[in-house]
């Protein structure tokens, strides 16, 4: 088949590119492949300190119980004064609860971590359930004295939808390639997730001021709270790992106007905080942190480029040419997915809708980007207004802002 000029002319710019983000992406893999989670019988104190608001009663009371089944020596639960179910809940547990009325989580965070009284501590989202060896494993880094946080790997709890499986996809890329080769070639993890990220205590103590204050561009910063605990800690000469043998299972969104949300949310954080760090020198201390900061920069341009070309050819009724594509694409996602396919091998009939679904992505971190000062959190009732963190709903009213 004689295909049209232009499609060498345009072709030939797009294969090279599809070469170089190969290579790019290779420059990555490889080292992951390498990478071993710290195996030694290192443990030492530690507490879980968990902003609670409004979350579900049924995957609190079951988030609780695997934290206390790990023998953990205290659980702080900080809970918004809002939430009378999950005051219930806790009070079911012998844990410690204290009630804020203060807006946002990186107070509820302050709070928690100036209640704990272990060298460890470790930060955990309300929806988070736990294995039972979580509190064994990720002390293990630890007996490295550089180490100032350790995170975990995570999946989707529970999740049989299409978002949940895709979401599911992500997450095993995330940890078994940017995570494990950021662990191997440096120890310095970009960011070490919310949703289960264990420091030392004496370092959350004394980045507090800054975590509390943080800006960008003369805005208080209102989410991003995980990123940034791991930029400060990073940034003071402590390194960062990843336990990939400590699991945990979080919630993710089912519905796609709130999956947009918190992809706007987490992406403009990530803008935020890696051109925040590729301005400064302590990054250039970790190349191969400062290359991914840059690759992932650049990947959500270049991403585009494929579909574009595939709309064209549609557009143009070049059928062959459009079902290669399709083929390579197919292809090409699931080497890069194979850690996941592994575990889960239907996952290969979803690789069509991970990729459309990256397209997606890719798109909304250019909104991100283009929204970068915007502050508001977008899953949560709180948003900055004059420089000031504020509820947008009264104590007391769902998360609709309907009384309850």
């Amino acid at each position: 088949m004689t295909l049209p000029f232009y499609y060498y002319v345009l072709g030939t710019p797009l294969g090279v590119l599809g070469l170089i983000r190969w290579g790019c992406w290779l420059v990555r893999r490889i080292p992951a492949v390498l990478y071993r989670p710290v195996m030694n019988d290192h443990r030492l104190p530690i507490t879980v300190v968990v902003p609670v608001y409004q979350e579900d009663p049924e995957i609190f009371a079951a988030a609780i119980e695997s934290w206390l089944a790990n023998r953990v020596d205290d659980v702080i639960l900080v809970i918004d004064v809002s939430d009378a179910d999950c005051q219930e809940v806790a009070g079911r547990y012998p844990v410690r609860v204290l009630i804020t009325d203060v807006p946002g989580k990186r107070d509820a965070l302050r709070r928690g971590w100036r209640a704990a009284g272990t060298e460890l501590v470790a930060l955990v989202d309300s929806d988070t359930v736990w294995a039972p060896d979580v509190a064994d494993e990720v002390c293990k880094p630890f007996a490295d004295p550089r180490i100032g946080g350790v995170g975990t790997r995570q999946n989707v709890y529970e999740g049989t939808g299409f978002l949940a499986r895709i979401t599911d996809m992500f997450l095993d890329h995330r940890y078994f390639d940017e995570n494990a080769s950021q662990s191997l070639l440096g120890q310095a993890v970009s960011c070490l997730s919310g949703r289960t990220a264990i420091y030392r205590r004496a370092l959350l103590l004394e980045v507090e001021e800054e975590f509390m204050h943080e800006t960008f561009w003369g805005v208080p910063c209102l989410s991003g709270d995980d990123k940034r605990l791991t930029t400060l800690i990073l940034e003071r000469g402590h390194l960062t790992y990843m336990q990939r043998t400590a699991e945990v299972w979080s919630t993710f969104p089912t519905r796609w106007r709130i999956f947009f949300r918190q992809r706007l949310r987490w992406a403009r954080n990530t803008w935020r905080s890696d051109l925040r760090a590729l301005s400064r020198r302590w990054v250039w201390r970790h190349p191969f942190l400062a290359y991914t900061m840059v690759d992932k920069g650049v990947s959500s341009f270049t991403l585009l480029f494929g579909p574009a070309f595939m709309i064209h050819s549609l557009v143009n009724r070049n059928w062959v040419f459009a079902g290669v594509l399709a083929v390579w694409w197919q292809i090409s996602r699931s080497a890069k997915l194979l850690p996941h396919l592994r575990r889960r091998p239907s996952s290969f009939f979803f690789i069509p809708g991970y990729v459309v679904v990256s397209w997606i992505m890719a798109l909304i971190k250019l909104q991100a980007l283009f929204t970068i000062r915007r502050q508001r959190w977008l899953t949560r009732q709180v948003a900055v207004e004059n420089g000031e963190v504020v509820r947008t709903e009264q104590p007391g009213s769902t998360p609709d802002g309907v009384p309850a």
